[in-house]
């Protein structure tokens, strides 16, 4: 089973990607084998978080494949609520996990500006999902070391990013790496060598990038069936909040 820990509804301005309706991404996730998956919209990223959150729960409610993912904000300019608000909303509304674009919506992830939000996600033991282009692995390593019961994702890895990662991953036991673009060769065997398969969760970035990239990456590797469904499905299950369903 594979369980998409990266992927997103909604039409992409600059990019000929299809329109990012809910039959679109159903369809690519029954062709390639993706049972369920962990989605935001492109209106949380590219327009308007509160919006984007709202209509993104507009979109999944009958749709048990797909799981919400909502887009923080800072509190300071008050666009989501207080950390607090934000949080009890996204787990009355079955938010699963939130997501962070601090170099895009320009704010620093790991200052204090968003320290509470942090702590509140922390709290509410919502996984924190993050791509490696929107904060430096200082940063990361920062946010992880400062909230040790928040789990982190990193994925959009990209090529030759071992050497950062390695060091953040040695030194805490709470971040992990997507698979989504994460393009060294037998990266992945050499991850679950040194770090162990329960570091690493599946996602495609769907549908800027084809899933055929993970899902190859995945299931023509060289590792063993248990690393392998781990990976696939049983990693971030244990992340997810079991109870976060739009019903």
């Amino acid at each position: 089973m594979l369980i998409d820990a990266d992927a997103m509804l909604g039409r992409h301005p600059r990019r000929d990607v299809g329109e990012g309706t809910v039959a679109e991404t159903l369809a690519r996730m029954d062709r390639f084998g993706i049972a369920e998956a962990v989605v935001s919209h492109t209106l949380s990223w590219l327009h308007d978080p509160h919006t984007g959150n709202l209509r993104l729960l507009d979109l999944v409610v009958g749709e048990p494949r797909l799981r919400p993912c909502w887009v923080l904000l800072p509190d300071t300019c008050g666009e989501t609520g207080s950390p607090a608000a934000f949080t009890a909303a996204a787990l009355e509304a079955g938010v699963g996990a939130v997501r962070a674009y601090p170099a895009d919506h320009g704010y620093d992830l790991a200052g204090r500006d968003a320290a509470s939000m942090l702590h509140a996600l922390a709290e509410a033991r919502l996984p924190l999902l993050l791509d490696a282009a929107q904060v430096g692995w200082p940063s990361i390593e920062a946010i992880a070391r400062t909230h040790p019961e928040l789990p982190v994702v990193v994925g959009g890895l990209g090529y030759r990013v071992l050497r950062q990662a390695a060091g953040v991953l040695a030194r805490t036991a709470n971040v992990h790496l997507g698979l989504a673009n994460l393009s060294s060769h037998c990266g992945l065997e050499w991850l679950v060598e040194r770090y162990g398969a329960h570091r690493v969760v599946f996602g495609t970035g769907a549908p800027v990038r084809d899933p055929a990239e993970s899902v190859t990456r995945l299931l023509w590797s060289e590792l063993d069936d248990r690393s392998v469904a781990a990976i696939g499905a049983g990693n971030l299950r244990g992340l997810l909040r079991e109870e976060a369903r739009v019903a």
